[in-house]
């Protein structure tokens, strides 16, 4: 029996399992990760507003697993061996004839003092403790930022950073405090957000001046404080910091044996292939894919599209035939703003940006839509 192993349990991994189990119903399928549990990321905007509780985005995956005959691995990968045939766990080892890297990334904590800013996609936990600290404040500063990989600046994300900045700034007007809270936007980027698109850098910036939000641009990070942003550029005063560093690859990823880019990813191809790993591929935010424009988004979306890109090639990889799909490039982001939104698309050959009082709702219904597959 054909065994496929699929690191991790999110947007990619999950997705991943959908195909194959449509496309080979006799394989032996197995998943490793933690925990046998989804967290959907796109909605952990909405914990520190109230909108969502963090038990709201927690979705057990033992009924899904079942319905889909998946053998759950617990635990986490610390490395492979020959040639990525066997995953090494802390749990014990892993064969397969093919494997899907879909563990994601993992923010780099190497500036000075991080551990005084809270970084939204770090999971429920960060999500909570930024709501905690909100509901404790009557006045003060509130400064949101987000960096890249050095040696690797497509390695951001700053769309949930734009979101929890919209979204709190309208949820502090509900109750009536935002006329004693400040709220400062800092980026080392003169254009932050450009990766969306000209336009949505224009637009964001836009929305940011009409919402009285102070801005500190272009000035590298240089570290943070218990009460402020140390940049090049000057100290910004803060009382509560919500920041999200740029991305690397997963921490066993040095041990996996595989190529990496100069930035911690996996290296792969637009086929999500592995360059000298036949059986290897990886979807995702832990990957590094070359021939990709240079926007590529690390959102779940993304994950969604390279998920269907890797099955099919896997099962042409199975058959001894070479990969022959590629996967789509496209970049769809609605930037929530708790009571409406700004759609923000962008492929190679387009890019738009679309305010509408209905993008809210929309993602609430898409939240709900897409959740109807694990639940």
């Amino acid at each position: 029996m054909t065994q496929v192993t699929i690191i991790g349990a999110g947007f990619g991994g999950l997705t991943a399992v959908r195909h194959l189990r449509r496309r080979m119903p006799d394989a032996e399928i197995t998943v490793i990760a933690p925990r046998a549990e989804f967290v959907y990321y796109p909605s952990l905007i909405w914990i520190p507003t109230g909108l969502r509780q963090g038990e709201n985005l927690r979705i057990p995956l033992d009924r899904f697993f079942q319905r889909r005959r998946v053998q759950f691995h617990q635990g986490r990968v610390t490395g492979l061996r020959d040639g990525g045939r066997t995953v090494i766990t802390d749990q014990g080892e892993v064969r397969n004839d093919a494997l899907i890297i879909a563990s994601g990334g993992r923010g780099i904590r190497k500036l000075p003092g991080i551990e005084h800013s809270f970084a939204i996609c770090d999971g429920i936990d960060a999500a909570e403790n930024i709501r905690d600290r909100l509901a404790l404040m009557d006045k003060g500063t509130i400064a949101f930022g987000f960096a890249g990989n050095p040696l690797e600046p497509t390695a951001v994300r700053g769309g949930p950073v734009f979101e929890l900045l919209f979204g709190i700034d309208t949820y502090l007007r509900q109750i009536d405090k935002r006329g004693q809270i400040e709220l400062v936007f800092f980026n080392p980027m003169t254009e932050p957000g450009n990766r969306l698109g000209p336009k949505a850098v224009e637009g964001l910036l836009a929305e940011m001046q009409r919402r009285d939000i102070r801005t500190h641009l272009g000035h590298k990070i240089s570290g943070f404080s218990v009460n402020k942003v140390m940049t090049e550029g000057g100290d910004i005063a803060a009382d509560l910091i919500l920041f999200m560093p740029g991305m690397t690859g997963p921490d066993w990823a040095a041990d996996s044996g595989l190529p990496l880019s100069a930035g911690g990813f996996f290296q792969s191809d637009l086929h999500c292939t592995v360059p000298d790993h036949p059986g290897v591929f990886v979807i995702g935010d832990g990957g590094s894919y070359a021939g990709s424009p240079d926007w590529l988004p690390k959102q779940g979306h993304m994950a969604d599209l390279q998920a269907g890109t890797a099955v099919h090639n896997l099962l042409l990889h199975l058959q001894g035939k070479a990969a022959d799909n590629t996967f789509r490039s496209e970049l769809i982001c609605i930037v929530d703003t708790l009571d409406s939104g700004i759609m923000v698309y962008r492929s190679p050959n387009h890019a738009s940006i679309l305010p509408n009082s209905l993008w809210h709702a929309a993602k609430v219904a898409f939240e709900w839509r897409y959740l109807l597959h694990y639940r």
